[in-house]
């Protein structure tokens, strides 16, 4: 029986972009299903994140996984395990689970923030999340990759949001973040990140439709 893997998604969402950058390094063929998040969720996403009720969620022989960073692991430890995502060492391993729940609770909301206010909750928001890229900066040091030599699970964590900042904020990191955006370069040129990332344009409009839905709560 041939192995079934459907990926619930929202292209814009970075936390989504983590799941197929994940799959795609592991060269694994999965059925990618766009949600309409914005307005009718799907039965199946409803079905299979009764909770959350939000993407991504991956559905792997009929069994869902979800949260962004647990479908990652997820992906890590049932295929390639030839090429794994996370390190070996159990101090290293917590080390990148660490700095990916940093990544989720501190650059996301700035940056959720820097989208949704204006004026100065805006800027002071846009400095929040430029301080959290710097600290991201700190730990990559002159490395290639947060793991070193090799593309690993906090590259795949951090990666969407480093995508996002021009495109939703406006924000240029390059004098700020120099190291980082070098590192941005190198993971944009990989196949599976290339691939998983979606159309700027498009983002900036899907996300605009998303704020004024928003704001109008």
């Amino acid at each position: 029986m041939a192995e079934e893997v459907i990926l619930l998604d929202f292209s814009p969402s970075p936390f989504a972009m983590k799941a197929r950058i994940a799959l795609r390094e592991k060269g694994v063929h999965f059925d990618l299903r766009e949600e309409e998040i914005l307005s009718n969720k799907s039965p199946l996403l409803l079905q299979m994140n009764p909770v959350h009720k939000k993407i991504p969620v991956l559905i792997h022989n009929g069994k869902p996984v979800c949260e962004s960073n647990i479908i990652v692991q997820y992906i890590d430890e049932t295929w390639g395990p030839e090429s794994p995502l996370l390190p070996s060492d159990p101090y290293e391993r917590a080390c990148a689970r660490f700095w990916a729940d940093y990544v989720d609770k501190k650059i996301f909301p700035a940056g959720q923030a820097a989208w949704l206010s204006t004026g100065e909750d805006q800027e002071a928001a846009k400095k929040e999340f430029i301080k959290g890229f710097k600290v991201m900066e700190g730990e990559l040091g002159d490395k290639a990759y947060f793991g070193g030599e090799r593309f690993g699970f906090l590259d795949v964590s951090l990666i969407p949001w480093f995508y996002a900042v021009e495109t939703l904020n406006g924000c240029s990191i390059e004098e700020e973040c120099p190291k980082l955006v070098g590192w941005a370069k190198r993971c944009m040129q990989r196949e599976s990140v290339a691939k998983s990332l979606p159309d700027q344009h498009k983002v900036y409009d899907l996300m605009s439709e998303f704020r004024k839905k928003l704001q109008a709560q």
